[in-house]
């Protein structure tokens, strides 16, 4: 349920919208998103990943380079099965990539001047991560065995029974020869493997694995393994969970992100040497806000992107703790940063400018790099605007606003983000811009457990949800209605997640609300742990059912069932591991036993967040009719 699984915004551009015109589902979906930035080695090109609209059941991905000198951009790859995840060579002279184009998640490479994309090695892999050797000959991925034709044949004749948490099915290290087309085998099967960055020497790769892989804890520590076979050496462990590994130019310091001390998400900036590899905390005293995205520069510290509030900052964060963290002015709120030398590139954008790629030169001026909605540019979109409030115990909330043009005594929608270590940002969402277009006030708080407020912010709702951050919820509700913003006969509440879960919590806990929607949400917190897929991040708020039944319990809406009287559609992914199906069809007949009206849509092949495009158009028009109903009469 963390934000980085909530909602799969499908985002993404083929047509523009008319300013003169009301904003549809089928256009809202026309945009792009714009990410992996990455400087070529001798700095004079970027390559990053536009993210298409749907089309039919695909999500495709493309890669597109940008002139650094220039300031253009060009779609560098477009074949129909996408591309993802460039990765300059050395030398610069190509750039690999993954694609479904040969069926699976492949290794393909084209010359960095364009060309036909070639397979690496033939295969029946499905590579995860990747990257090149420091020399350039040899390729490093993680794949889990392949598969062996007598297992495809067993497939095939439907003799297909599944052992769960199969050690065969991990993923593991694997390292190519780029001359001979071979991969080899790093380590022992049945670890499983994650991130993992090359030494420069060439010969160890520091990997993040474990032997013993859990649902419900987190068990990884870096590893040190020798390219050549061998044992692998423990090299360090930073505090659980962690991720997103980074090796500085140099070679002499390793930077991760990692939680504050035992969950529940990765916030912090940390850095080890590779010659003594302890953790040190770059970022809690001088920042104290999640690290979203970084990048090593080659004067001994890192660009960082750490979530404020409602923006992102750019932050130059020295490797020595004794110096101070410095802001680097960048206009809109950037993301997925790269850094070479003095420029850094990033991804940016607002409520009403799209995402395009960026750069910040040594002179401090932002210039942009793409151009990738220009059919939008008459368009005309909904502001964010800020406000800030009491909650019940006077501590301040933040919450977002987008409403049309200073409307008063609107129909609004309370509007409540995943996670709950989520946060609204300053961001293009399609629920927000349909529902503003429409009349509609959207009040998007930002209640404790929000990730961008400091470490102590996101703690706040450890083992209570539906306690004080539903209040915070109902604090702003007041506050709208006080400032004449809201009608108070006129208001619902919705969300995915976690903020699906807020909104099965009101139902059970007011009747203030016209209308819900519960978007993949959670009704029973004790099931809902026994079958989610990776529990980990659900036990650091509330421990194990089989220890603490009591407290799971009294924060499940389907523990006060009995009081819901409000209207409440409820949408699913069939497909959907992270907050499984079973929690929307125990909510749906719990309000039927009590007659209360309430329809469940079920989206088949879905998971957590809804990917295709005709279930994207119908969930967005199911959204609006809902609403439309209730508050619009």
């Amino acid at each position: 349920m963390q934000s980085t699984i909530f909602f799969l915004i499908a985002a993404l551009m083929a047509s523009g919208v008319s300013s003169a015109q009301i904003l549809t589902p089928e256009q809202a979906m026309q945009t792009r998103r714009l990410n992996d930035l990455r400087f070529s080695p001798d700095g004079t090109r970027i390559a990053f990943v536009v993210a298409e609209p749907p089309k039919g059941a695909v999500n495709a991905s493309h890669i597109w380079v940008a002139d650094v000198a220039g300031g253009k951009s060009r779609q560098f790859t477009s074949s129909a099965a996408g591309e993802r995840s460039p990765r300059w060579s050395p030398d610069g002279k190509w750039l690999a990539f993954l694609s479904a184009r040969d069926g699976g998640s492949k290794l393909f490479r084209m010359a960095a001047d364009g060309g036909e994309a070639s397979p690496l090695f033939r295969g029946k892999y499905n590579v995860g991560a990747f990257d090149w050797s420091p020399d350039g000959k040899s390729i490093a991925f993680t794949a889990a065995e392949p598969s062996t034709d007598a297992a495809e044949k067993k497939v095939t004749d439907k003799d297909d029974a599944k052992v769960a948490d199969d050690p065969a099915k991990r993923p593991r290290l694997w390292v190519l020869d780029i001359e001979s087309g071979k991969p080899k085998a790093i380590g022992t099967a049945g670890w499983q493997v994650g991130e993992f960055v090359w030494m420069r020497d060439g010969a160890h790769l520091l990997v993040s694995a474990t032997p013993t892989p859990s649902d419900i804890e987190w068990t990884e520590s870096i590893w040190q393994a020798p390219v050549g076979g061998g044992d692998w050496k423990q090299f360090a462990t930073p505090p659980k969970p962690f991720g997103r590994l980074q090796l500085s130019p140099d070679g002499r310091n390793l930077a991760v992100v990692a939680t504050r001390k035992d969950g529940p998400s990765p916030h912090d900036l940390w850095v080890a040497s590779t010659d003594k590899p302890v953790f040190r905390n770059l970022t809690a005293s001088s920042i104290d806000r999640p690290v979203e995205s970084y990048a090593w520069s080659g004067n001994g510290e890192l660009a960082a992107i750490v979530e404020r509030g409602f923006h992102t900052e750019l932050v130059r964060v020295p490797v020595d703790t004794g110096s101070t963290p410095r802001a680097v002015p960048a206009g809109t709120n950037p993301s997925s940063v790269a850094v070479h030398g003095d420029a850094i590139a990033f991804a940016g954008e607002t409520a009403a400018s799209l995402p395009d790629a960026y750069i910040l030169g040594a002179n401090g001026a932002v210039r942009k790099l793409s151009d990738v909605h220009s059919s939008w540019r008459n368009s005309k979109l909904a502001k964010l605007e800020l406000l800030k409030y009491k909650s019940f115990d006077g501590l301040e909330i933040e919450a977002g606003l987008l409403r049309p043009d200073g409307g008063t005594n609107l129909p609004t929608v309370v509007y409540i983000h995943g996670g709950p270590t989520g946060r609204w940002r300053d961001g293009f969402d399609q629920w927000q811009q349909l529902l503003a277009a429409r009349g509609y006030a959207v009040f998007a708080p930002n209640i404790r457990g929000s990730a961008g407020y400091g470490h102590k912010f996101i703690e706040s709702n450890r083992n209570d949800w539906g306690g004080a951050d539903f209040k915070d919820v109902m604090a702003g509700v007041d506050d709208m209605v006080k400032r004449g913003i809201a009608d108070p006969n006129r208001m619902c509440i919705g969300g995915w997640s976690y903020g699906g879960y807020m909104s099965e919590w009101a139902i059970t806990q007011t009747n203030r609300f016209k209308c819900a929607i519960a978007g993949a949400g959670l009704s029973d917190l004790a099931s809902e742990f026994g079958t989610e897929n990776g529990a980990s991040y659900d036990r650091w708020f509330f421990g194990t059912p089989y220890e603490h039944l009591a407290d799971f319990q009294k924060s499940s809406p389907i523990t006060f069932i009995k009081n819901a009287k409000t209207p409440t559609l409820i949408l699913q992914g069939e497909a959907d591991t992270t907050d499984p199906i079973g929690q929307s069809e125990q909510l749906y007949r719990g309000l039927k036993a009590y007659g209360v009206e309430a329809q469940l849509v079920l989206y088949p092949r879905e998971g957590h967040g809804i990917r295709e495009e005709k279930h994207r158009i119908d969930l967005l028009n199911r959204m609006i009719a809902w609403f439309d109903k209730y508050l619009k009469k």
